[in-house]
């Protein structure tokens, strides 16, 4: 169930820009999503979710996910489906897979795996959290660029 590093960013962050009467749809969702919540004074929108090789994910990560010092969202290094991709210029990808490890165990995730250096040099990092929540995080050298892609498993509680 562990296999292959993917990396994308598909964050569904909208905000609206205009009142409106009814409210219209911001982000397309599986028919399996959760359902949106009625909160009339807010509306957030749904996060969807995509089936990839490794299983169902989330389209986005919490809001509170850690993300490495001085990483920026990168969708131009993404290579396949995933919940998140950042870029760090220059990293060292094993320092990088190691700083998210401690900070997702400090979340309350445990550590499955830490498989690295790969022989393409990158690291992939398999954390599990309450029930059946998985999540991987694939940190790999990209030219003078580190990329880490993270897929938020479908099980996982919604972004």
């Amino acid at each position: 169930m562990w296999f292959g590093i993917s990396a994308s960013i598909v964050v569904g962050a909208c905000s609206p820009t205009a009142p409106a009467p009814s409210p219209s749809p911001t982000s397309v969702a599986s028919a399996e999503s959760s359902p949106a919540s009625s909160n009339a004074g807010s509306p957030e929108p749904e996060v969807g979710q995509t089936d990839t090789d490794w299983g169902r994910i989330w389209d986005a990560v919490p809001a509170d996910f850690p993300v490495y010092p001085g990483a920026t969202p990168a969708e131009e290094a993404a290579s396949g489906p995933a919940s998140a991709t950042f870029a760090l210029d220059g990293a060292d990808p094993k320092v990088v897979a190691i700083w998210i490890q401690n900070e997702l165990e400090r979340a309350g995730y445990k550590t499955d795996a830490l498989n690295g250096p790969l022989e393409d040099g990158s690291f992939v990092l398999e954390m599990a959290g309450a029930e059946d929540c998985q999540v991987e995080v694939a940190v790999a050298p990209l030219g003078g660029l580190t990329t880490v892609g993270v897929l938020y498993g479908a099980d996982c509680p919604s972004p």
